[in-house]
């Protein structure tokens, strides 16, 4: 959840060269590289597909090849199901509300973290239930499984996702599961982020491929929950919406406190209300 802060002369080149660089080492699904934005990053933590293993190998288990699955080079001895890195905290029992525009409707999005544990994929999973509404009405229901590693990385591992009009089930396309058709894991949020940090979110191809960059460690943002100075700014894209770039802004202690699109769509989401943080 991003702010309006000016962009340097190194920010600014990300929106403008949205659609106009291609990729390289591209998934052998895709027939034609699609255009991603270049971004000055100083270190990697996640490889571009079709070998996010190369982020497990990087995080979890350094003697591992960056060829092998994902699957094989995660060690759930790694994990925990304690989410506690400061710029992405989940505490049990937190609640956070946001309010924006969604699809040009009124958007209240509810953030849960339940004190449930997911297995996914042999990794305890920190659940975190998701409740939008569109102009009142409950327009989509989500749980998110994150977990996190011993050097502090939170991982993204999966969603079950509804969508839902006159509270009926109309569709769970962007649900996926870890170790599922292909569906691999990616960093979230990195133990340490510094400017240039950039990897992969989360990876099922032609479903869920997104992906982030750091931005600012000292970004100003403003939202009816508050005000800091010294916000974590990233930017995040995916290729299968090769035109749209997002902002979100990270408070320590706190975690997501703005989003929205700052090219190609016109989504934004603020927090407004906290409990139990």
């Amino acid at each position: 959840m991003p702010t309006r802060r000016s962009r340097s002369a190194a920010i600014l080149p990300i929106i403008v060269l949205v659609g106009a660089c291609s990729s390289t080492n591209p998934s052998p699904s895709e027939a034609t590289p699609a255009p991603q934005p270049t971004v000055p990053a100083t270190r990697s933590i996640a490889s571009t597909p079709p070998s996010p293993a190369a982020t497990v190998a990087a995080s979890t288990t350094p003697s591992a090849s960056p060829g092998a699955s994902a699957a094989a080079a995660i060690d759930p001895a790694n994990f925990v199901a304690t989410v506690d890195n400061p710029w992405f905290p989940l505490k049990p029992g937190s609640v956070l509300t946001y309010r924006g525009i969604k699809d040009g409707q009124v958007s209240v999005d509810k953030g849960t973290v339940s004190g449930d544990t997911a297995v996914v994929a042999g990794v305890p999973c920190v659940v975190v239930h998701d409740d939008l509404t569109l102009d009142g009405q409950l327009a989509e229901q989500t749980d998110d499984w994150y977990t996190q590693d011993r050097a502090g990385n939170v991982w993204y591992f999966g969603e079950n996702t509804k969508e839902l009009e006159d509270g009926k089930v109309t569709s769970t396309e962007g649900s996926w599961t870890s170790g599922v058709d292909g569906a691999q894991p990616g960093i979230f949020m990195p133990a340490d982020p510094q400017v240039g940090t950039s990897g992969l979110q989360e990876f099922l191809a032609g479903h869920a491929e997104d992906r982030f960059v750091v931005l600012l460690t000292d970004s100003r943002v403003k939202v009816p929950a508050g005000s800091w100075t010294d916000a974590l700014l990233t930017a995040e894209w995916t290729r299968l919406e090769p035109d749209v770039l997002t902002e979100k802004s990270y408070v320590r202690g706190l975690g997501e406190v703005r989003e929205v699109d700052v090219a190609g769509g016109d989504e934004k989401l603020e927090l407004v209300k906290t409990a139990g943080t």
